[in-house]
């Protein structure tokens, strides 16, 4: 059975949250070992904020990293079917042929950060269809909050019917731009995003490659 995606418990918590969606949005419920829940629990939250207190400055690159190894290397030695990349830089985009797009099409699901409100902000992405991505945003606002972000929110459509998936169709351009705009990648030397694939899946869709930005 699959889950519905969750929204984050605290202001700090969307890395952690958009990984477990990841895994939620690829495997059924039924699927899912406790110990990649375990170390998710275990290695996010670990950055600073300038007042030294831990985890309120959310998961870091380095934590985002080490994870991403770590998945693999359970897959791997658990014949589970989970594998993982991670991209940096000028490796994250959302292009024709980028690896991002590919995972994408293969059924892969992507946690990248972006930025909301001009902070950083980690997001799933979970497909792509032209040049419109699907988008989960761990982050809830409800009543004039959503009102007034949504003016804010260009290239970008509210999903109210897709709770397994998304809920928010932001286009490509939006999440290229180079800028703090909401979504957007930002500059290439913060880009960062993690692959996730569930290779049995991924094997059934290697030969149906048929959207294009």
């Amino acid at each position: 059975m699959r889950n519905i995606l969750n929204y984050q418990s605290s202001e700090y918590d969307c890395g952690p949250t958009s990984l477990v969606n990841a895994l939620r949005y690829l495997f059924d419920r039924e699927q899912l070992p406790p110990e990649l829940l375990r170390a998710i629990t275990l290695y996010t939250l670990d950055a600073f904020n300038d007042r030294g207190e831990i985890g309120k400055f959310g998961t870091s690159r380095m934590a985002m990293q080490f994870l991403s190894n770590w998945f693999g290397e359970y897959g791997r030695t658990h014949a589970f079917p989970l594998s993982s990349a991670f991209l940096t830089e000028s490796d994250v985009t959302v292009s024709q042929n980028s690896e991002l797009v590919s995972a994408l099409q293969l059924g892969g699901a992507a946690v990248v950060r972006c930025y909301l409100g001009g902070d950083p902000h980690y997001v799933l992405l979970t497909g792509i269809r032209e040049d419109e991505i699907s988008l989960f945003d761990p982050y809830w606002c409800d009543g004039d909050a959503l009102l007034r972000d949504e003016r804010t929110l260009q290239g970008t459509v509210r999903v109210l019917d897709d709770p397994f998936r998304a809920n928010r169709a932001v286009r490509a351009a939006a999440l290229n731009a180079p800028g703090l705009t909401n979504y957007s990648l930002g500059a290439f030397c913060v880009r960062e995003a993690m692959l996730l694939f569930n290779e049995d899946a991924k094997k059934q869709n290697e030969s149906s490659l048929d959207f294009v930005i």
